[in-house]
């Protein structure tokens, strides 16, 4: 076995072994055996906080974790939580008067905030056709596609394409459009549609239909056209015609991408997209190298020297994606260089998951393990995705690097 194999061998093994430990870690410490589904908060300690809310992001995580899980490794009590997780969901969250889902609920299950905002709805979307893949469960798949209905009946933009951000409970408009209140109050936002496109994706490799399909194209088209930058970044807030609101480069993001959005071409299966996606994997992947510290740590922002967890996850996933698209050794170096980030600055060796990040000097910051936006989904992923690619490469260990860079000067299909 030469030395690059070598490493991967030992890789493989780290990273299956880290899978179901954050597996494990999950199912001990983040069910709600009082109040039903899974706790709003757990702390660093491994203490659920039980009056914490509960979010449809973290829900829908849960759900989307465990049935990949199910998925790659057979095991019943994978599929247990994700069924406990669609229950819950389909339970409490769903809005059986106006369709889609609530925002958040009270640590009891009723409704705390019943905005519909698109990145939920779409994160309900990715964790419901999962759920699917996994059971075959009708019901989820039905929810799913309604859901889908739903976001192309009263988010997407006809004029400029897109989607508005958020809408009140009955789906019509509202003044406060965030995600969080770290983002800026705009039309538009890259986070919401990447997720989008991920959610579609995931729902058109169990539902072959046009409509869903042709959504997916024209997002392709709006990450191409509006939301990549020359410089192989992601713009992040926009106004409804897509004028950019902000210079931010968020690494994370940036990496993330740039496998995710591959992906999504593979999946709508268009040959000449996924050329291109291919092409722009790699660029934004080079383009990301500026905000790797020397000790493979990826910052959290431009001007942030913040490391928190999952910028570390995606680019586990994006440099090992680059390395299988090049056979270039440097990239797949790059990703185990993150891993050891994460082994060595992030997991917590004694009571199990990752810590939220640490500080420029060092020091681990104080957010929760589990929380609104602490989930499974990052890190569970990125252990599923290098499990899954290394097997791939210990079966057949062929590389398809890319054959040329297509020409990304060719005119974009323009929204009327």
């Amino acid at each position: 076995m030469n030395d690059i194999s070598a490493q991967l061998n030992e890789y493989k093994a780290a990273i299956e072994e880290e899978l179901t430990a954050l597996l494990n870690w999950w199912k001990m410490y983040a069910v709600d055996d009082a109040q039903g589904g899974f706790h709003g908060e757990v702390g660093n300690d491994n203490k659920a906080i039980p009056e914490q809310p509960k979010g449809i992001v973290l829900n829908s995580r849960i759900l989307w974790t465990f049935s990949s899980a199910f998925l790659l490794k057979q095991q019943p009590d994978d599929l247990a939580i994700a069924t406990c997780a669609f229950r819950y969901i389909s339970d409490y969250f769903y809005d059986s008067s106006n369709g889609g889902f609530y925002w958040s609920l009270k640590a009891d299950g009723k409704v705390l905030e019943g905005k519909k905002q698109i990145y939920g709805q779409a994160f309900a979307i990715y964790g419901l056709s999962e759920y699917y893949k996994a059971t075959k469960d009708e019901k989820a798949l039905e929810m799913a596609k309604e859901t889908f209905l739903f976001i192309e009946r009263y988010s997407y933009d006809p004029i400029h394409w897109g989607y508005t951000e958020a809408l009140d409970q009955s789906w019509q408009a509202m003044s406060d459009l965030r995600l969080s209140d770290k983002d800026l109050n705009t039309e538009k936002s890259m986070n919401t549609h990447l997720h989008i496109v991920e959610a579609y994706a995931n729902l058109y490799s169990v539902w072959k239909d046009e409509r869903l399909a042709e959504s997916i194209r024209k997002l392709l088209v709006v990450f191409k056209k509006y939301i990549l930058t020359d410089n192989y970044h992601l713009n992040l807030f926009f106004t409804a015609n897509w004028e950019s609101q902000s210079s931010v480069i968020s690494y994370g993001h940036d990496i993330e991408a740039a496998w995710l959005l591959q992906e999504c071409a593979e999946i709508l299966g268009d040959k000449e997209e996924i050329a291109v996606f291919k092409a722009l994997a790699l660029q934004l992947t080079d383009a990301v190298q500026n905000g790797i510290d020397e000790d493979g740590g990826m910052y959290y922002e431009e001007g942030v020297c913040e490391k928190h967890w999952w910028p570390q996850a995606e680019a586990m996933v994006g440099f090992f994606n680059a390395y299988q698209l090049t056979g270039n050794n440097d990239y797949v170096l790059k990703s185990i260089k993150s891993w050891n980030f994460v082994k060595f600055n992030l997991k917590d060796n004694e009571k199990g998951e990752w810590y939220w990040g640490i500080y420029p000097d060092g020091t681990l910051m104080k957010e929760n393990k589990a929380g609104f936006w602490k989930c499974p989904y990052h890190n569970g992923r990125a252990c599923m995705e290098i499990s899954k690619r290394l097997a791939s490469y210990f079966t057949s260990n062929v590389k398809t690097p890319v054959p040329g860079t297509p020409s990304l000067d060719k005119p974009f299909i323009t929204p009327t």
